[in-house]
């Protein structure tokens, strides 16, 4: 069987695909409260190009797909693209990333579309804090969207917390909280620097570690889990005598790099070997060839770094690479 593998051995099965970088929310690690200048709808990549991009990817070994944003349930017809992307072969998994806000309307077209799981990004428990993180928005819509993916029978349900020192950190006993009460999965990740590595990134950010300080305060029993479906580079684990379980993702303090096995695919039609780098590739010129197609991907595994070097920031250190100065929501989270 053909595989894409880079040059440190790593095989890549797992492909993320932004369908747009506009979105309902403006979240502070995310994106300006002013917003970003988004791609013209007529620049953004077609449904036909998508679905021919992910044949390519799929004859080469791509197995799993994840469809972000921005948000990626502002894009019209997304039940559609996922109906076509269920049915190529090879395919076996599709993913969701998204605010949750219009998920309630249509939880359940995804999930007769074919969409196996959801992951719904919720920062906080607090309503008057969401508004304070999210800009915008009601906390409200995003927990009726986290009870219509329940009810539709998406599993895992995958709540995304990004931390945020000085903001969110005294909520961490909630989140566990929730996960021992019902069968969630939530995952604490890391502030990224992700096209704004500047002093205020650096004072936000907050190394994992502190949820395990926290968990052991409050006198939770926890243990290692390895069968969270899609659970990547989350290290995870199950609340003892819960319903749900939590997970770390740590790129910052943690190279997880080594087990890297994602390409990215934004909405404007370029391939990222790597979230973090500046190197990507204009998938255009080679649609409507499958050998250029997969040319396209062999490269993105030749030109992939060793890794992300993101720590470095925090300290000011060199850095082997250029890093993007795309934010979160123009890659595709």
């Amino acid at each position: 069987m053909r595989t894409l593998t880079d040059r440190f051995g790593r095989v890549h099965n797992y492909l993320r695909i932004s369908v747009t970088d506009r979105c309902n929310l403006r979240c502070v690690y995310c994106m300006p409260e002013e917003g970003v200048q988004f791609t013209d709808t007529s620049n953004l990549l077609s449904y036909d190009h998508i679905v021919e991009l992910v044949q390519s990817a799929a004859s080469l070994g791509v197995t799993k797909l994840r469809i972000t944003g921005g948000e990626p349930l502002v894009r019209p017809g997304l039940d559609g693209l996922i109906s076509r992307l269920s049915r190529i072969p090879g395919i076996s998994d599709i993913a969701l990333t998204t605010n949750g806000l219009l998920l309630a309307q249509q939880a359940e077209a995804l999930r007769a579309a074919g969409l196996n799981r959801v992951n719904i990004s919720l920062d906080t428990l607090d309503s008057t804090r969401f508004k304070f993180i999210a800009r915008r928005g009601e906390l409200r819509r995003v927990m009726e969207g986290i009870e219509a993916a329940g009810r539709v029978g998406f599993d895992p349900i995958k709540l995304n917390c990004v931390l945020l020192r000085g903001v969110n950190e005294d909520e961490i006993g909630a989140f566990l909280r929730m996960a021992y009460e019902q069968p969630l999965h939530i995952r604490f990740i890391e502030y990224m620097p992700i096209g704004h590595a500047d002093e205020n990134w650096k004072k936000q950010y907050l190394p994992l570690s502190r949820v395990l300080e926290i968990a052991d305060e409050q006198s939770f029993s926890y243990q290692v889990r390895s069968d969270v479906l899609g659970n990547g580079p989350s290290e995870d684990y199950e609340i003892i005598g819960g319903k749900g379980s939590f997970g770390l993702i740590h790129p910052v303090s943690d190279e997880f790099c080594k087990r890297c096995n994602r390409l990215r695919l934004t909405a404007d039609g370029y391939l990222k070997p790597c979230l973090y780098w500046v190197d990507e590739l204009n998938v255009r010129p080679a649609l409507g060839s499958a050998e250029a197609l997969e040319a396209l991907f062999r490269k993105a595994m030749d030109i992939k770094p060793e890794n992300h070097e993101m720590g470095a920031k925090l300290f000011d250190t060199a850095q082997s690479h250029m890093p993007t100065d795309r934010r979160m929501s123009q890659i595709g989270g």
